[in-house]
């Protein structure tokens, strides 16, 4: 990397958005020129042996091969050029082959090209196979034969110095066959135009992956439409703390439920959302023109395409707003659970207070009668003293001197009492 000038500190992510830009950039492709096309959905250690893969297969033609962390690569090997890409979900090998201008199109056969990608190992699952033909025609040409007996989609585009016609069908060995008539192109606007075709039958095929996460989750999410006006229903009538709590258990399982659904689809409808876009900018790149009498690419996509797209879209939608419900709901139940605790709390402490109340009298009670025991197990001791001085030749008299000590023991003994309580109380 160059040293900045005038001292400048580069930014560390600075060379990686310099690269991005020109990552996949437009090829020259002369007319006529067959291409085929795949793309693969490899796990994470599939993509690095993919890329050792190609550039395994690269050095051994002596030609360089894709630098570690690369995401795209060509390479010209005489004859056919081969294009490896590597995206953040998928990964695309497309090659260019010469095609003779005699020959009728899409002659010979996908299958003769096998041999191609059978030089390198399938990163991972095949998704997407195109067989495009690009081959110079007058602007009125018919379609090829290939076609004959189908629903065609055919559009001029490029100002109508190109037409692009296909049936979006699995043809021979499962290519779906793209013919593109060249009436003025260049090899530059060849280039981007293949390239532009080629990502819209692989997005779309990706796009499409999101139908059957929604065909799946669909009847989940009616299912809990359909249970959560009933607890609703329920939750309306009064019901005792463990009817609540159970409505409240039934409400999360639903929650748990959608939530696993939700969460496993959410990357895939997301996807189906973003390929959609670039599909959409795509064929607006291409200034399509329909032709007259025939289908058009747009009202094809808009027919075929869009309804899975709009369906992926309203099952998400419906997911969300479910779960909000659901949350709501469970709010609702768990302020009432909540109320409903906090009642028989406050029951409990009133109740807690009220034999607080009986115990304190229990043992003022108790306080009495003990005052009244111990004044009468002093004046007995009283008594006795007495009875012995009067024995001792004192002069007292025992029962009128116990009989005046009483009153004195039970003062005595109820102050002491009351010090005691008053201590505690301090405490």
């Amino acid at each position: 990397m160059n040293e900045p000038m005038g001292g400048f500190t580069f930014h560390p992510e600075r060379a990686f958005v310099m690269r991005e830009m020109h990552s996949r950039p437009f090829t020259l492709i002369p007319s006529p020129r067959r291409i085929l096309h795949y793309a693969f959905m490899p796990q994470s250690e599939a993509r690095v042996n993919d890329r050792r893969a190609v550039r395994a297969l690269c050095e051994a033609r002596g030609l360089p091969g894709p630098p570690s962390g690369a995401k795209y690569h060509r390479a010209d090997f005489g004859s056919f050029i081969l294009r490896w890409e590597g995206h953040s979900e998928f990964t695309t090998y497309t090659f260019e082959i010469n095609a003779d201008p005699g020959e009728a199109p899409f002659s010979p056969p996908p299958q003769s090209f096998a041999n191609l990608m059978a030089m390198v190992p399938p990163p991972g699952p095949l998704l997407v196979m195109v067989d495009l033909h690009l081959y110079d025609a007058p602007l009125d040409a018919p379609p090829p034969a290939q076609f004959n007996g189908r629903e065609v989609a055919v559009s001029h585009v490029e100002n109508q110095n190109a037409t692009i016609i296909s049936d979006f069908h699995e043809g021979v060995a499962g290519f779906v066959a793209i013919a593109v008539q060249n009436h003025a192109l260049n090899p530059a606007q060849c280039g981007a135009l293949v390239q532009r075709l080629l990502e819209i039958e692989t997005y779309r095929t990706l796009a499409l992956l999101g139908l059957p996460e929604a065909q799946a989750l669909a009847p989940k999410i009616r299912q809990i439409e359909l249970e959560l006006p009933q607890i609703i229903d329920e939750m309306r009538v009064g019901r005792s703390i463990e009817g609540n709590r159970s409505l409240l258990d039934r409400l999360t399982i639903l929650a748990a439920e959608l939530e696993h659904g939700a969460s496993s689809t959410a990357f895939r409808f997301g996807a189906t959302k973003a390929y959609s876009q670039l599909i959409r900018l795509r064929l607006n790149a291409m200034d399509e023109q329909p032709v007259a009498g025939l289908t058009s690419w747009r009202s094809v996509f808009t027919r075929r395409f869009e309804p899975a797209v709009r369906t992926c879209a309203a099952t998400q939608t419906r997911a969300d707003d479910l779960a909000a419900r659901l949350a709501h709901a469970a709010q609702l139940l768990r302020t009432r659970v909540q109320i409903d605790l906090e009642t028989q709390n406050s029951e409990l402490l009133h109740k807690m207070n009220d034999r607080a109340k009986l115990q304190l009298r229990l043992q003022q009670t108790v306080e009495g009668l003990s005052v009244a025991a111990i004044t009468y197990y002093v004046s007995s001791l009283a008594e006795r003293l007495f009875e012995g001085l009067h024995a001792a030749g004192a002069k007292v008299d025992p029962l009128i001197d116990t009989a005046l000590s009483v009153p004195l023991i039970f003062l005595l003994i109820t102050a002491v009492v009351w010090r005691i309580r008053a201590r505690h109380k301090g405490e």
